[in-house]
């Protein structure tokens, strides 16, 4: 496993569409690896693959009940509404109160290739958005209601 670069905002290459994943093999299972460990290491909640510099439709997860992959991700249900605060990787020391669904029903494929659907609440419900947001070239700040400043965001910690 090895800790990749995360690419920031202003690059170009964050605002592109991501491509299915067909090939399902070992390539496959070290990018999720190393996405993972990423993740970790920056502490963050999500990563999707475009961050990492490849145009794949692919992303983890962890917002505290263990790691989740979503590989070809597609929303089957979205429903209710929540305000969130949100960051990200690709932006850091940003952070804006979002609103998305509370609750969103998600088809995708595990790093074997198998189907299986994933119904999210809440936490885990805004993060799916955010990073399934990623794979079609689109930030957080496109559901920002409004950006903290850090004073701000030192009352929610």
């Amino acid at each position: 496993m090895a800790i990749r670069n995360i690419i920031k905002e202003g690059d170009p290459f964050l605002n592109k569409k991501c491509h299915p994943i067909e090939k399902f093999d070992k390539k496959l299972e070290m990018l999720l690896d190393d996405m993972l460990e990423t993740m970790y290491k920056f502490d963050g909640a999500g990563l999707a693959a475009i961050q990492v510099g490849i145009l794949r439709r692919a992303v983890v997860i962890d917002v505290g009940d263990g790691p989740v992959e979503l590989i070809n991700p597609v929303f089957l249900e979205q429903s209710g509404e929540q305000e969130c605060i949100e960051g990200c990787l690709s932006l850091p020391g940003q952070w804006g109160i979002t609103k998305r669904p509370s609750h969103v029903k998600v088809r995708a494929q595990n790093r074997k290739g198998d189907y299986f659907e994933l119904d999210a609440k809440d936490y885990l419900a805004d993060a799916c958005c955010h990073e399934i947001d990623h794979l079609d070239g689109i930030l957080f700040k496109s559901h920002v209601v409004r950006m903290l400043s850090k004073e701000e965001l030192e009352k929610f910690e």
